[in-house]
């Protein structure tokens, strides 16, 4: 789906104005994740909503690919983007979950946004004990996760 917008100043929000009829249409409701084209650059990204307005973010590096500057008058592309985001497990905690089944069972079934929480958990750590210290952390709450009981049925009421 093609429309035309301009190139908004960065205050509040550098980006592109999306009008509500393309948002509609994408069907992926009030904030969809899409991937946007602009002069033959693709990104991904999710449609925001900033003071009533459906906007998408265009960052210094996108602007930059694509060639595009405040004020610019630009044709972008969007279509839906169904596949969700893919995550990359750092290598030591990849190895560890890998060594202990156990926590890979429960880690491969836990949602996208609590596997990117750990993810990000590992990515953040400065020092290679503390980033040590995280993957323990993580391993032992999805081995608890995977061992805790199930709850019982509430009983139903007459």
């Amino acid at each position: 789906m093609k429309f035309r917008t301009v190139v908004e100043p960065p205050e509040p929000m550098r980006g592109l104005e999306v009008p509500a009829e393309v948002v509609e249409e994408l069907g992926g409701g009030a904030r969809p994740r899409v991937t946007i084209t602009v002069n033959g650059h693709s990104w991904h990204s999710r449609v925001a909503i900033m003071r009533g307005r459906h906007l998408l973010g265009l960052s210094n590096a996108n602007r930059r690919a694509a060639a595009v500057g405040v004020g610019d008058e630009v044709e972008v592309e969007v279509e839906l983007d169904t596949e969700p985001p893919a995550l990359v497990e750092p290598v030591d905690l990849a190895r560890a979950l890998d060594a202990d089944p156990t926590a890979r069972a429960a880690y491969d079934r836990l949602p996208y946004t609590h596997r990117r929480r750990h993810i990000l958990a590992v990515h953040g750590a400065k020092k290679p004990e503390t980033r040590a210290r995280r993957i323990d952390q993580i391993l032992s709450t999805l081995r608890a996760a995977n061992t805790a009981p199930a709850q019982a049925p509430k009983p139903d009421k007459d």
